[in-house]
């Protein structure tokens, strides 16, 4: 048997260990949070949005949620205007809102789209003011983890209700909607949400099967020091724990509120993954062993 025959036989065989999981996962809604160094590198972008296209051509409807910190930060760098950020969030004045809306909505969720489109999908973008998608108030001040020192964070929002009908609307027609972190005040202003926080509330409102947060880390460390003290697998209960003694902070920590808001509600499984390896959603979905930490109820 040829080496050419032995590698075909070897892709048929990914493609048997994958069927099982198409199987249980067709029809089933998954959350996605597209953050991180696969938005910054241009074959990581293309490997997630394939990765996303193939899941809704296998039957799987999945919902992209994105950020773009980075890109935000960068044009307030060349606005002569800081960065500041506590507990993981953004301090967001009115100006700093400005840059976050146009950068996110007018620039990296078209971006996105366009990407999608590119490349066979068919996607549509949205903000969370389209719709009135998330409806949120102004999140009020609070303690920085581990301190005493209490911040206004300023024009940052926290979801009180989701209107799911449009993403139904389109997933059903076969679109797939990607959506910005920007929600409608109540009394109309743009807020500020993060992104991993969107993520999963969207989880929670729309009954998904599966939230998967990509990231710039490989999963959740039981000691950040200790490269070989990944957490595979985290019990919601230690998870804040973790939060509570600092052992999680700063950019994880939404990264896990979304996990506990989404099983909360009945989303039976959230993920944190390593965004930064290549067609890191089909290794999680579709393989034995899975990658990152599955934080668990």
């Amino acid at each position: 048997m040829t080496k050419d025959m032995l590698e075909l036989i070897g892709k048929a065989e990914v493609l048997i260990e994958a069927l099982p999981y198409i199987r249980t996962f067709a029809d089933n809604t998954f959350v996605i949070k597209y953050g991180g160094q696969a938005m910054v590198s241009d074959e990581l972008k293309k490997s997630v949005i394939m990765d996303i296209i193939l899941l809704k051509f296998i039957g799987i409807n999945p919902i992209l949620v994105h950020g773009g910190g980075a890109e935000v930060t960068n044009l307030l760098e060349r606005l002569g205007k800081e960065a500041v950020f506590a507990n993981g969030l953004r301090v967001t004045d009115e100006e700093t809102m400005e840059v976050v809306e146009m950068v996110l909505t007018g620039k990296v969720n078209k971006e996105i789209v366009s990407l999608i489109n590119r490349y066979g999908g068919r996607a549509v973008g949205l903000s969370g003011k389209d719709s009135d998608l998330l409806v949120a108030k102004r999140r009020p001040p609070e303690r920085i983890n581990g301190s005493g020192v209490m911040v206004d964070l300023g024009l940052v929002g926290d979801i009180i209700r989701i209107n799911p009908h449009v993403i139904n609307t389109l997933s059903s027609q076969g679109y797939i909607p990607v959506i910005s972190s920007i929600a409608v005040g109540l009394e109309g202003e743009s807020l500020n949400i993060n992104a991993d926080h969107v993520a999963g509330e969207l989880a929670a409102a729309l009954s998904a099967e599966k939230l998967i947060l990509l990231t710039d880390v490989e999963g959740i460390f039981a000691d950040p020091a200790d490269k070989n003290s990944l957490i595979s697998t985290l019990p919601r209960a230690k998870a804040v724990e973790m939060i509570e003694s600092g052992r999680i902070n700063k950019g994880m920590i939404p990264k896990v509120e979304a996990c506990l808001k989404a099983l909360e509600h009945g989303v039976p499984r959230t993920h944190i993954i390593d965004g930064r390896l290549p067609h890191s959603l089909l290794l999680e979905i579709f393989t034995d062993h899975g990658i990152g930490t599955m934080v668990t109820g």
